[in-house]
This record gives C-alpha cells, structure tokens and sequence, in this order.
C-alpha cells in the first residue's frame, strides 16, 4: 500500500481493514530500513496508527504536528513526502533520525531533546493568535518525556490557554530505558484501574448478549463508557485540576478511535491532553520484549533481533565495570543517571547495588542538584549524563556542585562528535562550557586503560571533577601510560618544530598523523593532555624552546574550547610561537559516521599531517 503514499482523504475512505494493512505495510517498510541503517526503533513501531490518525484528522500541509524528542517520527516522514529517500536515513547529506524544519515544510520544529513540545506547541498557539491565522497545534509527547521538568512548566502555562492547543501523551510505560518517580506510578493507575476495566467488562458483557444489537450498542456507548470510567477512576483529574482537558486513555493501535478523540479534542476552544496507550516496539516480537534495547540500534538481523557487527567494549562498558567493582570496595559510591542506566553502563551495578543506583528520569538538573546533596551528606556520586544533555544542568553544575566545591564525579558519555544521531546530540560543547568553572578539573582519556586510571584518580579526589569520553569502542592506544599525576600531560612521542597537544581520543588520530608525517622526514612531539583544567603549563613552556608551531587536536567546538586556552597561555608568554587550533568549527555538525564527519571537519590523522606540513617543513 505505500506504492502510492494516501493523503488526508483517501486516508478517510479506507475501511478497518485497509488501515490496519497500511499501518502493517509502514511497519515492515521501517524494519526493513532500520535494520540496515540503524536507528530508532522501538518508539516509531508504537506510534504508527497513532500517526496515521494524526494524518487523517490534520491538515499536515497548514497544520503544526510538534514530535517531542522526534525519535518517533519515521511514520511522518514516510507519509509526508520522503519514503523515497528513506533508505538515506542518517546519512551524511541524508534524511535526519529526527524532524528538521530543514529538510520538509511538514516539520513544524526541530527536536532530538526531550521534554520541549508542549513549550513550543504554547509558542506556535501565541503566534496563530496575534497573527490571526487558522490552524491547528499538536504536541506529541511522550511518557518518558514528562519526567522532564520543561513539560511541567509548559503545562503550567498551557492551562491559561483560551484557544485550542491538543496535547497527545503517549503512554507507553517507556522512557529509554524504564520509567520512574510519581507521574508513572499516576499513569499506571489510569491505565489499569481495576475498578474501571471491570466495569467495562462487564457493561460490554451484558450488552453483548441481548441479541440482535448488542454489539450495535457496545460500539455506540463510547460517551457512556467515559462517563463510566470518570466515575470509578479518577483518570486525569491532576490534569483537570491545573485547568487542561483530560481525554481518555485510549488504545493508540486503534485507528478509528483515535480518529474520534482527535475530531472531539479539535473542537474544544482550550488546551487539552488525550492520553493514548501504546505498546514500544508494536508488531515487531523482539522489540516488544526488549523495548529498551531496541530504542536505539545499529544494523541487525531482522529475523533474529541479534545485531550483525560483533559487540565491542565501548567506553560505557569500561565505565560499567568500573564502578561496579569499586562499590562493592566503597559504600558511599553511587550512580545517578537520568533516564539512561543502560546506555551509560550501569545494567550491572543496578542489578548488584539497587540502593546507590538512581534514575531520576529525564531531569538532568535534579540529577546534578540532588548529587550535590548526596555529596554533601557525606556520600560520593558518580553523575553519569551524555554530554549534550548535561548541557541542560549548567547552571546546577555551577552553583550547586562546583561553588560548594563538593565531591561529585561527573562521567561525560558520548562527548565529542557521535555520528549519526546529528545536531542535537553531538557531544560537541562540553569541554567550552566547563572549563571556566572554578573549582572544576576536567580529564580525558586517550583509550580504555587510562580511563581507568582517570576513574581511580577521580574516586580519590575529594573536588568536582568531569571525564569525558566519546561513543563507541574503547580502543587500546598500545602506548604504556605513565603514572598519573594530577595536572600533568604525557608526552608519548618527542620530536622538534612542531608538537601536536591531542585531548582523549584524538591522542591515537595524532599519532597515526605522526606516522604519516614520519614518512615524509618530519618527526613531531606528540603530547596526550590528560588534563584540560588545570593545563601543565610546565610541559608548555618546555614546548617554547624547541617548537614552531604547536597544533591543539579536541573532539569539541574550537570556540571557547581547550585549544583557546593554549593559544592564550602562548599569546601572553611566548607570542613568536604559532597555535593552530584544530576542533569542530562555528557550526553545528550533521549527522552522519563519525569518521566521514571528522574528515570532513579536519579532525583525521590526514588533515593533520597536512596542516603540519603547510606549516612546517621537513
């Protein structure tokens, strides 16, 4: 049936059975592709006929559809203008994983962040309202998502609304990995209530048997049923009593009903929230077992679920390990992560110590604030967040953390370029937004050995700390660290002219640049950092008596990074000396692999040797 891709009426003229094929046709068209490209999968197979509805009652060519997050978008894109260019997702100069304002007129605003929808859905309605314009607003919002305290806010703001915002919850009892705190243990209550779904059962039964229109009547008694269910459960009274609308729940894999709930809430003159149930990973039997694993996956066999490339140790895995032996060696140590244990590393230490593992949802600011009271209580945290959104806690990180000068460890996952998730999640400002906070000192590792070393060093360092380190394998650099010792680098090659100072994993892409510049005659120092915050300015005076040129190598933007601060230290002290800073420019970088996207930034082992060689001769 996606031979020809139906629009809002033909949508409206299928019968049950057609949209049912439909939704299985969109299904198996996405499972095909993810299992090639990667991607997300389980969320975009539990929202098909949700999304299929949403084409059916909107207008999608005038109308705002807002996807929190977008991981969740793969049936919208398909249906509004480019399942030809699906089997391009998340390549370089390919479709996004996420919706782009970019990359269709349909995409009414760009995500890949949680919790932003309902912000942006209130900002499009003021927009409608002041400019006098006639369309509709949906914010698409998940569960998991509602643990972020921006959807709290914008809730908040949304019940002063006089004119029509629709706020679909979808309720699938998933975040990444599983759901936390008060607002899930509130939504299961909805979703189970016993006293309602007995009573359903049983007004459905006994109209069931009066023959000749009891079904007739089962399917014309939907009012009747809500009356029903408002009366035995008090399913969205939270919602009522801030002044938004509460319609449901309703099955989200039930096309017609959707239908009929989206038409009701489209005529209501306020804000209103339709709760919809959904099932991660619908129709496809290994992501409904492991909704979790399935969120976000590279190539894999679509009979088996089992991924095609071998598994790695990936600095997650080193991370993981870590802890887990050194809690059982201390006490005090604990994990906080929000909304992410298993991407982090932490499966292990949360089935070894459940007590010191706490997920706080998607709040990154309550992660970091309630750390720093863990810390001040005498306790020491290990904050484990993915850079891009730690950048969401700054401001705890500042006051809350670092001006107490409290103990908290803070694991930097996925920092520098990550690939093919783009924009929203390349762990590219880290190193920028960190390093003028006092009392702070920031680490990186060249490969999985030293991380642990850097891990060890943090668990003894009674001060705030961060270590950040990138996607992916753990690489083993094959060069023998030398002992760590706190603000000192490690000089792994020593040559003349010029001197390469490489931050954690772009130490090994200066030394293969080394071995190319070897080849042509130049031998150069290769410096691993290690410290960022405090630098060795020893080592770099050293570098003054005998270098031209000193080339600075960070997986970060090079704007406010720690190339800078080299250039500053030489500027004032040694201003004959020239610093080219290599690192990701003023922009932001696309998705794409990870190695293209370094290449063409001028971030390989190529582009180095090169920029040496332009400088200095052999």
């Amino acid at each position: 049936m996606l031979e020809h891709i139906p629009d809002k009426n033909e949508l409206n003229r299928m019968s049950q059975a057609e949209l049912k094929t439909l939704c299985k046709d969109i299904r198996a068209f996405i499972l095909k592709t993810v299992s090639k490209k990667g991607g997300h999968l389980a969320s975009n197979l539990g929202v098909v006929e949700l999304t299929v509805a949403l084409l059916s009652v909107f207008d999608h060519t005038k109308d705002k559809i807002i996807f929190d997050v977008g991981h969740q978008s793969y049936t919208w894109k398909i249906m509004t203008g480019r399942k030809d260019d699906f089997a391009t997702l998340r390549e370089y100069g390919g479709l996004s994983g996420f919706p782009k304002r970019y990359e269709s007129e349909y995409d009414a605003f760009d995500t890949g962040h949680s919790s932003t929808s309902i912000s942006a859905g209130i900002g499009y309605v003021k927009a409608r309202e002041l400019k006098k314009e006639d369309y509709h607003v949906v914010a698409l919002i998940g569960d998991g998502s509602m643990t972020g305290g921006e959807a709290y806010e914008a809730l908040n703001n949304a019940s002063r609304l006089s004119s029509n915002l629709i706020i679909i919850l979808n309720d699938n009892d998933m975040s990444i990995s599983e759901n936390v705190g008060g607002l899930n243990r509130y939504l299961t209550s909805i979703r189970t209530g016993k006293k309602y779904n007995k009573a359903k059962d049983d007004v459905k039964g006994t109209l069931s048997n009066i023959p000749g229109i009891g079904q007739r009547l089962i399917s014309g008694i939907s009012d009747l049923k809500d009356s029903v269910k408002e009366m035995v459960v008090p399913g969205g009274m939270y919602f009522e009593n801030i002044g938004i609308t509460y319609l449901g729940p309703v099955d989200g894999h039930n096309v017609r009903q959707l239908k009929k709930i989206l038409n009701k809430a489209k005529n209501l003159d306020r804000a209103v929230l339709i709760h919809v149930i959904t099932k991660k990973g619908k129709g496809y039997k290994p992501a409904e077992d492991h909704p979790d694993a399935f969120h976000g996956v590279d190539a894999f066999d679509l009979k088996t679920g089992l991924p095609l490339a071998p598994k790695k140790v990936s600095w997650s895995d080193v991370f993981g390990a870590w802890i887990t032996e050194n809690a059982g060696k201390d006490e005090n140590l604990c994990a906080i992560t929000a909304a992410m244990g298993d991407n982090v590393g932490l499966t292990d230490f949360r089935k070894e110590y459940p007590d010191r593992y706490f997920d706080v949802g998607i709040a990154e600011q309550h992660a970091v604030t309630f750390a720093a009271g863990m810390a001040a209580g005498g306790l020491h945290p290990v904050v484990c967040i993915f850079s891009s959104f730690l950048q969401r806690s700054y401001d705890q990180i500042i006051h809350d953390v670092c001006m107490q000068d409290l103990p908290v460890i803070f694991c930097i996952d996925r920092a520098g370029i990550v690939g093919k998730d783009g924009e929203t999640h390349q762990g590219a400002f880290d190193l920028a937004y960190l390093r003028p906070i006092p009392n702070l000192c920031i680490m990186a590792p060249k490969d999985g050995s030293e991380f642990v070393k850097m891990l060890d060093f943090a668990r003894d360092y009674h001060h705030p700390i961060a270590i950040r380190y990138p996607r992916g394998e753990a690489p083993e650099s094959g060069v023998t660290d030398k002992p760590l010792v706190y603000g000192k680098a490690e000089v792994l090659q020593e040559g003349k002219q010029a001197a390469v100072l490489a931050v954690g994993d772009m130490t090994c892409t200066a030394l293969k640049a080394a071995c190319l510049l070897k080849e042509k005659g130049l031998e150069i120092t290769v410096v691993n950092m290690r410290f960022v915050k405090p630098l060795d300015t020893d080592l770099l005076e050293r570098l003054a008596a005998d270098h031209q040129v000193i080339l600075t190598l960070e997986n970060g933007v090079v704007n406010g990074g720690f190339g800078e601060s080299i250039a500053a230290f030489y500027k004032t002290d040694h201003p004959d000396i020239s610093v080219i800073q290599a690192g990701i420019p003023d922009c932001f970088v696309p998705h794409g692999n990870p190695e293209e996207l370094k290449k063409i930034l001028g971030l390989s082992a190529e582009s180095v040797a090169e920029k040496i060689l332009s400088l200095v001769q052999p």
